[in-house]
């Protein structure tokens, strides 16, 4: 393939041989735009290299392989913007199955609105066993579905709403100018949770970077029978609680009554509400909500056990921390009294 293309698409795989051949047969059945697909190996043992060989073979240059030896996500990804040749790159994973005009529909998006940095849109379920009946779409999160409706939505730093970087295409320029994915919060062989999505989000929000949900832009995630127990859903929400610590989002920071272990105050009364809303939910039986109450207060056990480590290997004191939270909550009492 001599001309340039007008998208590099970006997938990274790990020991995925079984899975990685139909998602590029999938990739190379894309229409309407001029592609080229990196499939990065981050490092496989199995035989994913043998199969995505085979693709490469019958691609009729439109696929190129990668290997990345640092193990990660981000890693892998960044490794693939590296040698891409194209202006926008778009992002999906090994368990997508994309629409055979996702391209298409990138490309059209950018066309019509050429203020934009950056796009994505619904990532849908492919159930590979049964659904259980408390995973609604409240607790579609941790298995990395998304559906925001059916009209287009503006994104940036005042309208945060983050989309999933497995159906994500953004501006080469704009992905380089945040330092592409960071390995600080990534995905990796033995996690159940990670914000590399959010936390390139954020940086690009920061940086006044526009984006926009397309509800037309539509990819299908293989929804493995390990993500559909409650204790996955556990250990994703409190692994995600202390990526969360780690990411410092200003306006999660943000906290008028001080702090405590660097820690904000607010989360300390959401904790306690979400006690209160979890017990009310048990009562019920409502089976759902409670689960997700439950979820909530494991992402802020997460969080704050995060900023406890981070605090005491900074060398903080407690004693010193407890009394300068107790005067900063009498301040806001006395405050709020007068």
């Amino acid at each position: 393939m001599n001309q340039t293309p007008d998208i590099s698409v970006v997938i990274s795989t790990y020991n995925r041989a079984g899975r990685v051949g139909d998602a590029l047969a999938r990739l190379l059945e894309q229409r309407g735009v001029r592609y080229e697909v990196i499939v990065v190996d981050n490092n496989s043992t199995d035989g994913t290299r043998e199969v995505i060989e085979l693709y490469v073979a019958r691609s009729d240059g439109r696929l190129r392989y990668v290997f990345e030896g640092q193990q990660g996500v981000s890693h892998g990804r960044n490794a693939g913007v590296a040698v891409a040749r194209a202006p926008l790159i778009a992002f999906t994973d090994d368990d997508m199955r994309m629409a055979d005009d996702w391209l298409l529909k990138i490309k059209q998006a950018f066309d019509a609105h050429p203020e934009l940095d950056y796009v994505g849109g619904k990532v849908l379920p492919l159930w590979l066993a049964p659904c259980p009946a408390w995973l609604t779409p409240q607790h579609w999160s941790p298995i990395a579905l998304l559906d925001y409706g059916s009209q287009p939505l503006a994104l940036d730093a005042e309208r945060r709403q983050t989309l999933v970087t497995a159906n994500f295409a953004i501006w080469r320029d704009a992905f380089d100018s945040v330092g592409g994915f960071s390995p600080l919060t990534q995905r990796t062989t033995n996690d159940v949770c990670s914000t590399e999505d959010s936390e390139l989000q954020l940086r690009l929000w920061r940086s006044g970077i526009r984006g926009m949900y397309f509800p037309d832009i539509v990819g299908w995630a293989q929804v493995m029978p390990q993500r559909l127990t409650k204790d996955y859903h556990r250990r994703w929400h409190r692994r995600h609680g202390r990526c969360t610590a780690l990411m410092r989002d200003e306006q999660f920071e943000e906290s008028e009554a001080g702090r405590l272990f660097d820690i904000p105050a607010h989360l300390f009364r959401q904790m306690a509400r979400g006690i209160g809303e979890w017990a009310v939910a048990l009562l019920r039986r409502d089976e759902p909500e409670a689960f997700w109450r439950e979820t909530r207060l494991r992402f802020f056990i997460g969080f704050i056990e995060q900023r406890y480590l981070d605090h005491r290997a900074a060398g903080g004191g407690v004693l010193h921390e407890l009394s300068d939270f107790a005067r900063a909550m009498m301040a806001r009492a006395v405050k709020g009294g007068a």
